[in-house]
């Protein structure tokens, strides 16, 4: 008789482990195996809550329309147009110029956010359509500008390679993980509580491998210009804190000893507060760093004519 290979005896043990899987799962109720811990008196979504995950779809939208387009030159349009609900698409976005790695992990985060939107629609009603987004090249030089004080020479260009488009990148996943730490204690759901928790999990993902790729690199230059990426990030942030005009919510890749974790250190890998907690922001800080203008009820940069949802729309009229 043959002796399996060590390869062909794992595969074996996997379809015997699989079976008796199955086995079990006709032999026993569903809900004796993966109990829900939830009582059945519970209310899956609250009315409240539908508005503050809805305005989260926003970030969405901007993700992955700019992973989309990055990666593979089309967007929602092509890849889920009934997600997006009559709503026009983004203004100068396009292909960038992305080496093998950073165009890899890109087109997963892209996919990643094409659930999201199909996640949110699916479980706190269908939201509504695709708000206008500014993501030309022009857009983000003019965002650049502002964090460093003065024009860049030539204009920031985030398509013009992987460590350009990476460092456009550090805004998206950060702004909402912060907003979901903030929803958090306003929702009550247990529908909803869990939607949330699973899109923290994956956007702090997201941001921490892009701070990852980014500090990887923090001491080289970004050509052509004199400023290390560390600085980029860092410029970046105070850009946010200040938008926002809430604090210090927001870190670049070193921080002084007194911001670091346990003041023991200046490497700030992941941004975090004193206990070493996510922050966490209002939809009003949100808006009023997305919409560049430092004020909710003004709208703007990624957003030309406002971002769109309940929130977003009743803030723009006050």
């Amino acid at each position: 008789m043959a002796i399996l290979s060590t390869s062909a005896s794992y595969f074996l043990i996997l379809i015997i482990l699989m079976s008796s899987n199955k086995l079990l799962c006709i032999s026993l109720p569903h809900n004796l195996l993966c109990p829900t811990g939830i009582s059945k008196y519970a209310i899956p979504v609250f009315r409240e809550d539908i508005d503050l995950m809805q305005f989260s779809e926003n970030l969405e939208f901007l993700e992955a329309e700019y992973y989309l387009w990055a990666t593979h030159g089309y967007g929602l349009d092509v890849v889920a147009p009934e997600l997006v609900m009559g709503g026009p698409p983004p203004i100068g976005v396009r292909k960038a110029n992305l080496d093998p790695f950073a165009k890899n992990i890109i087109s997963e985060f892209a996919m990643q956010e094409v659930g999201h939107l199909r996640a949110l629609k699916s479980k706190v009603g269908p939201g509504f359509p695709r708000p206008l987004m500014d993501l030309s090249a022009k857009h983000f030089a003019k965002l650049f500008d502002e964090a460093f004080g003065y024009k860049l020479e030539p204009p920031f260009d985030p398509y013009r390679d992987s460590l350009n488009f990476m460092l456009s990148c550090y805004a998206l996943p950060y702004a909402a993980l912060v907003g979901y730490v903030g929803t958090n204690s306003h929702i009550k759901g247990y529908e909803t509580k869990r939607l949330l928790a699973g899109l923290l999990g994956v956007e702090s993902g997201q941001d921490a491998i892009i701070r990852m790729y980014l500090y990887e690199r923090a001491g080289k230059v970004v050509y052509p210009y004199k400023h290390t990426v560390a600085e980029f990030t860092i410029h970046i942030s105070i850009l946010r804190n200040r938008l926002a005009m809430c604090g210090t919510k927001d870190e670049g890749l070193f921080v002084p000893w007194q911001l670091g974790a346990e003041n023991r250190t200046r490497t700030n890998i992941l941004s975090a507060d004193c206990d070493s907690l996510a922050q966490w922001r209002s939809p009003a800080e949100i808006l009023r760093i997305v919409y560049n203008t430092g004020n909710e009820h003004i709208c703007g940069g990624f957003f030309p004519h406002g971002a769109n949802g309940n929130i977003a729309r009743n803030l723009l009229k006050l």
